[in-house]
């Protein structure tokens, strides 16, 4: 048997689509607007999803499925600044989800979990062997990473600060930032 959700002919990436389209317009995320743009009825979802809390980590991890895994036998250096740099871009690329990933410190589903791990790889292959200054070293890339978008998504924009000098000036800091993070003893 069929549930309510199921006859609305809807699936769970049918409505985590239609969640990331309503964040990225700036609009609050709410099960009625979701189910809005679906043209069903809010309860319809929960066969989906366990709730608004569900959906935004749904949402959240789903937009990580665009970001490549770096090769674990190239060079780490280069694995984790070209993994971070297209982080960035994703996330400056939709802004309406920024403030999400700031609220919830990243995202915590299986594509977080299996881009966590890439970076595990890469920072073993780096010297950088204790899993504390492994967990470290991620959430200091991750929170920069985050953090720069969040600039550009604020209000009015990037504001006096162009895409193109946030760029630099966020590839100027992970250099730092994994230079600091690969040369440690």
């Amino acid at each position: 048997m069929r549930g309510p959700g199921q006859r609305a002919g809807l699936s769970r990436d049918a409505v985590v689509t239609a969640a990331r389209t309503v964040l990225d317009d700036g609009a609050p995320l709410s099960m009625r607007a979701v189910a809005g743009r679906l043209g069903v009825a809010p309860n319809a979802l929960y066969s989906h999803v366990a709730g608004r809390e569900g959906l935004l980590d749904a949402v959240l991890d789903d937009l990580l499925t665009a970001l490549p895994l770096p090769d674990p036998a190239g060079d780490p250096e280069a694995g984790l600044t070209a993994l971070m740099t297209a982080t960035h871009e994703l996330l400056l690329a939709h802004p309406g989800l920024v403030p999400h990933f700031v609220a919830r410190q990243g995202s915590r589903g299986d594509n977080a979990r299996r881009l966590g791990e890439a970076m595990r790889t890469l920072l073993d292959r780096a010297g950088v062997r204790d899993r504390t200054a492994q967990d470290t070293a991620i959430r200091v890339l991750v929170v920069h990473a985050i953090g720069d978008a969040a600039v550009a998504a604020g209000p009015g924009g990037a504001g006096p600060i162009d895409l193109d000098t946030l760029r630099a000036s966020y590839a100027t800091g992970l250099r730092w930032l994994l230079r600091g993070a690969l040369t440690r003893s």
